[in-house]
């Protein structure tokens, strides 16, 4: 191993004044693009979720196929390639996206395939006498589902939902590949100009470490408020 002289590595030389003029760009490029990504591809990767979930528990062999290539195509494959394949390879065919557009289906396809065995997980998880006391009242398949089912389950997949949603604005740094002028993005195009390569990133990081710590605030007050509901 190399010996590390501590002593030589010195903080004097650092531009400050780039890092203070780095703050406000990076910062807007998260809430014009970062924040947005994120919410929409959750939001539009839950639809998705929702749906090769219940293909996974039909009855269907067909469907239940459907669901299991769709899950093992996105959990066996990183994203990003599917980020590329998107936004570089479907041009090649004719399917051409701007790179926010491209970005949010790549997320949102990922989101849906983890998502989906996290809702199924969730939906298993409740009881079958909850189907039986539907059935009892005279709810078919559907009614029972959705207001008896889904909204037991809904309380289950919180916290590992809201892991997954966490774990989605870190990855939405990848974007930057794709031209998206997210946080990221921001923080390449100061420091290739400044060459403040450490000060720049650590900056980046930092704010990426601030927008998920107010996150898991979100998720840990929720939780607590769902757990009111729940018999002890």
């Amino acid at each position: 191993m190399l010996p590390i002289n501590l002593g030589a590595i010195s903080f004097d030389n650092l531009n400050w004044d780039v890092l203070k003029e780095a703050f406000w760009p990076m910062v807007m490029g998260g809430i014009k693009y970062t924040i947005p990504l994120a919410l929409l591809s959750f939001i539009i990767g839950m639809a998705i979720a929702l749906l090769i979930a219940l293909c996974r528990l039909s009855s269907s062999k067909l469907l239940r196929g459907i669901g299991r290539a769709y899950v093992s195509i996105i959990r066996g494959t990183p994203l990003l390639v599917q980020l590329f394949v998107i936004f570089y390879g479907l041009p090649t065919i004719g399917l051409k996206f701007d790179p926010f557009a491209a970005a949010v289906i790549a997320f949102s396809l990922n989101v849906g395939g983890y998502a989906a065995e996290i809702v199924r997980g969730s939906i298993q998880s409740v009881p079958k006498g909850q189907w039986e006391a539907g059935y009892t009242i005279g709810m078919n398949y559907r009614q029972t589902l959705f207001r008896i089912i889904i909204p037991q389950a809904a309380r289950v997949s919180v916290p590992p939902l809201s892991n997954t949603f966490i774990s989605l604005v870190k990855d939405t740094s990848l974007a930057s590949l794709v031209l998206v002028s997210e946080l990221f993005r921001k923080a390449q195009e100061i420091a290739a100009t400044s060459y403040e390569f450490l000060l720049i990133y650590m900056e980046a990081g930092l704010l990426y470490w601030i927008l998920c710590v107010f996150l898991s605030g979100i998720q840990n007050r929720l939780e607590r408020r769902l757990d009111r509901y729940v018999a002890k």
